[in-house]
This record gives structure tokens, sequence and C-alpha cells, in this order.
């Protein structure tokens, strides 16, 4: 049986991500031709193709669609683009973040930032992140990647004549680099042994790859999750997040934390539970020791920090984005020991941390604005001058941490602790309980700062329209989630493919 080469193309299907980049394309075009003093309407363009693209995954919501399918005579073998419920979610979770990024960037891009580089830097990430959770071949995957994440390292390097944000530039192209190196080399071994690089025939024929082949396709499955390992910033590939979090324009140090790490795991979740369930006997223990390494790393250097250090309150959530990424890998973990719908606690706890992580950005980056060195020490007494900023930052603090009044962020931990108990991890779900203790105590430092009798005089905080309606959503969207916790479960559990 022969399969034909000609593929349908659903154009529907692929509308979310190719708007994303049209948008990039004409946003790059335009700035040719619009005068300096006209440069925000760029922002604003780019803010409605995030829009439309979000409101063009209302018509897939059935997810039951698939395109790029090589077709065989009696049936469809496979797809390289799949529009299921967990390409949906995932979708919603990048594009949504690229939004509130775009909402953040807008006086950044008016005062610091060249407008048009960073429009069409900021859209070609996220149409990368976009194509990413729908890619269902290892080639697609690789390239949804690296469109996701090549222009996140000029992002990053984009304040001109920063040293701090030129030296974070490269660490994070040295590391990621590094990283697409290995995954690439993985890959090719794992193509090597079986013959295909669609990840539902990948399943099939890693049961019965031959003798001869059998430890080509065992150090491709392990070189291909390295990889990823980089991509996530589990410890030990994680060295590249303070410095890169510090040097970057604070928006984008907002999208790496909720975007990238988004790519990240999607891309982990895919190669795992639908390539390599076979293999499952290796990366199950592998990535809970990574799991259990990177919450424990991650919030003990969080513990560490100095409020009086400079930039330590981005530092905090860089390492705390790093801890994050730890209780994220425990569902995937846990996997492999009993069901895939485990997954479904990684996508409710992503969602959350999107929500209320971006939400705390964004509060910093109005702080930022009287205060450049962003201490931890500078938001003592941000209530007397800021009271509805300091009761976001608070609120997103306690999501973060698992406290009421954040019942997402309970809700979220309990679901990522039941899962890893569910599969057998009690000694997994130990560790994680105790690192949930240790980050209460850095969370509820920051938190109580707030509140605290301000040294001086207080002085409002006057924030930009484009900042007041980030933390506005983000507050609204993690107030509605505490109140109807159920909303992320259900949608999470409706994600899986």
């Amino acid at each position: 049986m022969t399969s034909s080469l000609v593929q349908s193309v659903d154009w529907l299907t692929i509308a979310p991500p190719t708007l994303t980049a049209v948008v990039a394309l004409v946003v790059l075009v335009a700035d040719l031709f619009v005068p300096e003093e006209r440069k925000r309407l760029l922002g604003w363009t780019a803010i409605a193709g995030l829009v439309a693209a979000l409101a063009l995954l209302v018509p897939l919501r059935a997810g039951d669609r698939s395109t790029f399918c090589l077709t065989a005579d009696t049936q469809v073998a496979a797809c390289s683009y799949t529009a299921d419920h967990f390409t949906l979610v995932i979708q919603l979770l990048v594009l949504g973040g690229a939004l509130l990024t775009a909402l953040l960037s807008l006086t950044e891009t008016r005062e610091k930032l060249p407008a048009g580089e960073f429009w069409f830097l900021l859209l070609s990430s996220a149409a990368g992140a976009a194509l990413l959770p729908a890619s269902r071949d290892l080639a697609t995957l690789v390239v949804a990647l690296e469109v996701a994440s090549l222009p996140a390292f000029a992002l990053v390097g984009l304040k001109r004549g920063d040293r701090m944000s030129g030296e974070a530039a490269l660490k994070f192209f040295l590391s990621s680099v590094t990283a697409t190196a290995v995954t690439l080399l993985g890959v090719s071994f794992v193509y090597a042994a079986t013959g295909t690089l669609h990840l539902t025939e990948l399943a099939q024929r890693l049961d019965d790859v031959p003798g001869q082949l059998q430890t080509l396709a065992e150090a491709g499955v392990a070189l291909t999750l390295v990889g990823f390992a980089f991509k996530t910033a589990a410890v030990p590939f994680h060295f590249w997040v303070p410095d890169t979090y510090v040097g970057a324009p604070l928006p984008v140090a907002a999208y790496l934390s909720v975007v990238g790490k988004a790519v990240g795991f999607t891309g982990l979740i895919l190669v795992t539970v639908v390539a390599f369930p076979s293999y499952a006997d290796v990366w199950g223990p592998a990535l809970a020791a990574l799991a259990a390494l990177t919450m424990t790393v991650g919030n003990v250097a969080a513990l560490r920090q100095l409020s009086t250090r400079a930039w330590s309150a981005v530092r905090l959530l860089a390492w705390s984005s790093v801890a994050q990424a730890g209780y994220l890998l425990v569902p995937i973990a846990a996997a492999a020991y009993s069901s895939d719908d485990q997954i479904g606690a990684t996508v409710a706890y992503a969602l959350m941390y999107a929500v209320v992580n971006l939400g705390a950005f964004a509060v910093v980056a109005l702080v930022a604005r009287r205060h450049p060195e962003n201490r931890i020490a500078d938001y003592r007494g941000l209530y007397a001058a800021s009271p509805a900023a300091a009761l976001a930052l608070g609120f997103f603090l306690l999501n973060l941490a698992g406290l009421p009044p954040g019942i997402i962020g309970l809700f979220a931990k309990v679901t990522v602790f039941s899962a890893a108990v569910d599969a057998g991890l009690g000694w997994l779900a130990v560790i994680m309980g105790v690192n949930v203790v240790i980050a209460l105590y850095y969370y509820l430092r920051w938190t109580a700062l707030l509140f605290r009798t301000p040294e001086g005089a207080p002085v409002p905080h006057r924030a930009p329209a484009p900042i007041t309606l980030a933390i506005v959503l983000t507050a609204a969207a993690g107030v509605v989630l505490s109140g109807y916790p159920q909303l992320a479960l259900r949608f999470a559990a409706q994600s899986l493919f």
C-alpha cells in the first residue's frame, strides 16, 4: 500500500498561527512607511491581530479537525497538524499570553524599544508558539519550536546599548542553540531507527524496533528529552533563566516566563505521551527526578534573594518560574505510571500560572517606572501609594503560593499533588509538599511588605492605560477562576488529545 504525497489543506484549521504570522509581516512592512510619531499604530495593529487569532479558535472548538494529512489507499495514515482540544487550549494560552505581553509593551515601544522590530519579533514568536501544540510530526515540531525561540533571542537583546541585555541575549541564545542541536540529534536517531517522523506512527514502530537499532532508538529518545529539558528550564538546564529575565525588557521576561515555558512543556508532552509511550519506563523516572530537582533548586534560590539587591524582584520571579516548572513536570512524569489523563493536571496548572504570573509581571512593570532597579524593598508600602496595584500583586503572589483567596492556585497545586499520589509517586508528592512550604515564606514575605508602613511619604504610581488594562484582565481572570475553579479543571480535562 502506497501513500499519496498530495496533502489536503484546511485553511480554517491553520488560521490562528497563519493570521499571526501574516500580521507580523504586515507590521514589518508598515514600519518602513509609518512616520515616527505614529509608530504606536503598529502596536495596536499587533494587538488587533492577536485578538483576531484568538477569535479564530471559536470555530475550531469541536476539536476534531486535522490537515496536512498523508492519505493511503484506504485510510488517513497520519496528519502533521491537528486542532484537537489539547491544541486549542494551548493556543488559547500562548496567544492570550502574547496579547497581554503586547499590552505591557505599548509603553515600552513608545519610550525605549524600536517599535517595528519589536512587534514583528513578538508576533513571529507567537505564531511559532501557536503552531507547536498542533504539530504531530517531529519535523513540524522542531520547526515550530525554533520559530518560537529564534525571535525571542532578539527580543531579549533589543535594549540597544545595554550591556546586561546583550549578555542575557547571548546566554539565552547559546543555551537554546545547544538544546536545539541535542534535540535534532535525537530526532535524527529516532528517524533512523523507525523510518517515520509522525508521532502516532512513531508510537507504533518504537514497539517493534529491530534489535540492532534498539540502542540507536534509546539514544534518540534520551537526547530528544534532554533537548526539551533545556527549553523548559528544568534543572540542571536552567542556568540561563535569572540573567535572561533581568537583562530582557520586562514584557519580554513576562512572555518568556509564560509562553516560552508553555512551548517547552507542550513539546515535552507531545514527544513523551504521544510519540514515546513505549519508553515510559525511561522517561517516567527521569522526569520525576527532574521535577524534584527543579522545584527544590528553584525554591531554595528564590528563598535566598536579598530584598535590597538590584533587580531582586525580577530575580525572585525568575527563580519562582524555575520552581513552577518543577510542579508542571510532575503530572507528565505521572503519566508514565498511570494514564495520559494526568496531563490534564499540567494543563490546568499552566493556565493558572499563566494568568497570575503575567499579572505579577504587569504590577512589576508598573513599579519599575519609578524604581528602575526593581528591588523587592521598593515594594514596601505599595498599598499606601497604589492600593489597587498592591491588592492585585498580593492576590497574584498568594495564587502562586497556593493560599486563599487564590483558590485557583490552591486547586492547581492539589491537582498536581493528586496526580503524583494516584501514580504511586508518593516520594515525589512529599518533596512537592516540602517545596510548597518553602515557597510560602518568600511569597508571603513579599506580600507582607506591600502592606507595611512606607519609609517616606507615599507617592501614587501613575499607570499607563495598557498596563492598567493588563492588570485588570489578569486579576479578573484570577478572581473568576478562584470563584469557579472547576472551570479550569473541566477545561483542562477536555483538552486531552
